[in-house]
């Protein structure tokens, strides 16, 4: 039988696997990073996704945005359910994309213990974070992903404290140290994007896709201005984007220009109390991050 070839439309299948009609936020970030994901794991694919604001959105009872088999499972535990299935297919012969999907609480913090296990062991699954920064669907808390000095409801913005003063959890180098697949990618790339959950699908064993998602609500920023701030977040290398393979960080995409943080800062409510020496200190934690991979890339160390 002929293969069917796959449409396209500008290099991006063309299939919809999350369909239109769910219940997200105006210019929910994670709403936009699915269904993209979804076109490159494609129709034979098996989704675990965790509670939070993507299960509530995507599955009003008794409706459902998911065209592909989907299973709802604990906060803590979408790498332990995706190890499941996985181990469950090898048992009974049957080859399918297994893929698990959560937010960043669920993967920096709550669910690090069962993610860490599943990759520890080998597991043959793509794992799909959706880093918003916070505990969105819970009332906007701080997480192990919130970035330094951005506000939540828990770390506010008061007279002497600005926000969360603890730095992001770098996410990315621990899954690269259970000698994952990793990377890192933004829906203002779609075709960056998609070509990274590929890999990770294709590759054997774990892969850990870490995706910039924009909360409108949460971060405070205009419905239709998902892109502009994805966009500035690699451009300003708030959000770096590149790949660690068999440990060797590869493929870091290098901005044309260099604009400074600031830019893309001050287009969100959860940073417009800052002071410039609070700004001043996230550019510098930035150039030394960005210095970093450069280095990384450039001498091809392994890293693990």
């Amino acid at each position: 039988m002929a293969k069917v070839e796959e449409k396209k439309i500008l290099g991006i299948p063309a299939d919809e696997y999350f369909a239109s009609g769910h219940r997200a936020c105006a210019g929910c970030g994670q709403a936009l990073a699915v269904r993209l994901a979804l076109k490159a794991a494609g129709k034979n694919t098996i989704a675990c996704n965790n509670t939070g604001c993507l299960e509530v959105f995507s599955t009003p009872y008794p409706e459902t945005s998911w065209r592909i088999p989907w299973i709802h499972v604990a906060f803590e535990n979408a790498a332990a359910v995706a190890s499941g299935v996985e181990c469950a297919l090898k048992h009974l012969g049957k080859e399918h994309n297994v893929i698990a999907m959560a937010g960043d609480g669920g993967t920096f913090d709550i669910g690090l213990q069962s993610l860490s296990g599943a990759a520890e062991r080998g597991h043959d699954f793509c794992y799909i974070c959706f880093d918003n920064g916070a505990y969105m669907n819970t009332g906007i808390q701080r997480s192990g992903a919130t970035p330094r000095y951005a506000a939540t409801t828990t770390t506010p913005h008061g007279s002497k404290i600005h926000g969360k003063l603890e730095s992001k959890k770098d996410m990315p180098f621990i899954m690269a140290a259970h000698r994952a697949y990793v990377a890192t990618a933004s829906p203002a790339f779609p075709q960056d994007l998609i070509k990274k959950v590929q890999k990770g699908i294709a590759f054997k064993g774990p892969a850990y896709i870490q995706i910039d998602s924009v909360c409108t609500l949460g971060w405070g920023v205009r419905s239709d201005s998902t892109i502009e701030i994805n966009k500035l977040a690699y451009e300003t290398r708030l959000y770096p984007l590149y790949e660690i393979e068999d440990g060797v960080l590869k493929n870091l995409m290098k901005p044309a220009k260099d604009i400074p943080v600031e830019e893309c800062l001050k287009l969100q409510k959860r940073f417009d109390k800052l002071h410039p020496e609070e700004i001043k200190e996230i550019q510098d934690e930035i150039n030394a991050y960005w210095n970093r991979l450069l280095k990384l890339e450039e001498t091809e160390v392994r890293l693990f």
